[in-house]
C-alpha cells in the first residue's frame, strides 16, 4: 500500500482501453496548466471555456450517463464517504450527477462557469450558482465535501474551501478517455502533498477520494 494513494481492486475487467484516445484534446492543456501552472487559468481562458461549453448546453442532456454513473457510485460507497453536511459539485453542468449528490448531503451547491448548462438543469437538484472554480463565492473552510466529476482542478480553492476533515472526490467518467483528466497521480501531486487518499475504478471511469493528511 502507498504512503500517498491507495489503489483498491477494481469492480470489473472490462477490455485495455487505449490510453491515447484524447490524449491530444486541447482540454488536456487546458486541465493540466490549470492545476499545475500558477498563471495556467487567467479570466480570458475562463471565458472561452464558458462560451465552449454554452454552446454545447443545448444537447448536453442527449449523452448518455447510464454507465458513467457507476464510479460515482463506486466511489460514494467505498470511498469511505460520510453522508451529511454540505457538497459542493464543481463543473455540474446540466445536472445529470445531482440528482444522486443531494441525497448525501444536507445541502448541495451546484457550480458551474456556463450559464447555459445551468438554465438546462432541473432546479430541485440542489442551489445553482454560476461561477469560476478557481475564485470560487464560498467561505474559507465551509466545505465537507467537494465533487470534481469530468472538471478542472484548482488546489489552492480545494485546499482553502475544505473543512479540516473535508474531502475531495475526483472523477473521470470515462476514464483515461475523458477529456477533462487528470490521473490520481498527478491530482495527488498538484495538491502539493497535503492529502493522501484512495483511488479505484468502475465501470468505464476512474476515482479518488482524497483528504488531508
Amino acid at each position: 500500500m502507498s504512503t500517498e494513494i491507495e489503489f483498491l481492486e477494481r469492480l470489473d475487467r472490462p477490455e485495455l482501453r487505449d490510453s491515447s484516445v484524447n490524449s491530444d484534446h486541447p482540454m488536456r492543456k487546458v486541465t493540466r496548466q490549470a492545476a499545475f501552472e500558477p498563471t495556467g487559468w487567467t479570466l480570458e481562458r475562463a471565458g472561452k471555456v464558458a462560451k465552449l461549453f454554452d454552446e454545447m448546453a443545448e444537447t448536453w442532456k442527449d449523452k448518455d450517463f447510464s454507465s458513467r454513473v457507476l464510479p460515482l457510485l463506486d466511489a460514494l460507497e467505498r470511498g469511505g464517504i460520510n453522508s451529511g453536511g454540505v457538497g459542493l459539485e464543481l463543473g455540474c453542468g446540466t445536472g445529470a450527477y445531482s440528482t444522486l449528490l443531494s441525497g448525501y448531503f444536507d445541502s448541495l451547491l451546484c457550480i458551474d462557469i456556463s450559464f447555459e448548462m445551468l438554465a438546462r438543469a432541473a432546479s430541485s437538484e440542489g442551489f445553482k450558482l454560476r461561477a469560476d472554480g478557481a475564485n470560487l463565492p464560498i467561505p474559507t473552510g465551509s466545505v465537507d465535501g467537494l465533487f470534481c466529476i469530468n472538471t478542472l482542478l484548482f488546489p489552492d480553492e480545494v485546499d482553502r474551501i475544505l473543512k479540516s476533515d473535508g474531502y475531495l472526490v475526483w472523477v473521470s467518467t470515462s476514464g483515461n478517455q475523458t477529456p477533462i483528466y487528470l490521473p490520481p497521480s498527478d491530482v495527488f501531486e498538484a495538491l502539493g502533498g497535503k492529502f493522501s487518499g484512495v483511488s479505484s475504478e468502475a465501470g468505464p471511469g476512474t476515482w479518488s477520494v482524497f483528504r488531508r493528511r
